[in-house]
């Protein structure tokens, strides 16, 4: 298998990178330069369409892409530490959580970098208002996870570390690099993004 992916900043590959560093999985990634625009290259898109990373190649020459569904795969060839869950109600918590984080948390953050930021000003059409239209967005879903969070649970999904909380980590992390800072009087949407921060994978 061939992992191609991109460095920090990029949200998506890091995903995979803190999954594979929980299962402790030896997955070496090639990188995909998208500052040199590598990922639009006819040699990328040959192995997704669409021009993005990550993709996992398979050594039969499938193509998996997609953050979630790379981890997915892994998760069927490496099944400890579960990390969309061990039963099925834990299962279908981590999935609904996985889809809120993605819906309500990841797309404001992202019509804000494409519309909003100086870096990505070459690539589209911007649209400055509405860009800078979802700070207020994410601040008010900032405040509503922290509110969900309020019941003292670790975990967004329950008592275990799970894709949803890889998912919204990088997402969180790169919201921050983009300049998009989560309200400052949200403790408990603080303590869990101190938690997962602090663990390991966290640097992978």
């Amino acid at each position: 298998m061939i992992l191609y992916g991109e460095r920090n900043p990029a949200p998506n590959p890091r995903r995979v990178r803190i999954f594979v560093a929980e299962k402790g999985i030896d997955l070496p990634e090639t990188r995909v330069n998208l500052r040199l625009r590598e990922h639009k290259s006819d040699e990328h898109r040959a192995r997704n369409s669409l021009g993005q990373v990550p993709t996992l190649v398979l050594d039969d020459g499938t193509a998996i892409s997609e953050s979630v569904s790379i981890c997915r795969y892994l998760e069927g060839l490496h099944p400890a530490p579960a990390l969309f869950g061990s039963t099925v109600r834990e299962q279908a918590l981590v999935d609904m959580w996985i889809r809120r984080v993605e819906f309500q948390l990841t797309v404001p953050v992202g019509m804000f970098w494409r519309h909003a930021h100086p870096l990505t000003a070459a690539l589209l059409t911007q649209f400055r208002d509405f860009g800078e239209s979802n700070r207020e967005t994410y601040g008010r879903v900032c405040a509503w996870l922290d509110g969900d969070l309020a019941d003292g649970r670790p975990w967004l999904a329950g008592d275990g570390f799970s894709m949803a909380d890889i998912v919204a980590l990088t997402t969180i992390d790169f919201a921050t690099f983009t300049g998009l800072e989560p309200p400052a009087d949200l403790p408990w949407l603080k303590a869990w993004h101190d938690r997962a921060a602090a663990r390991p994978s966290a640097s992978a």
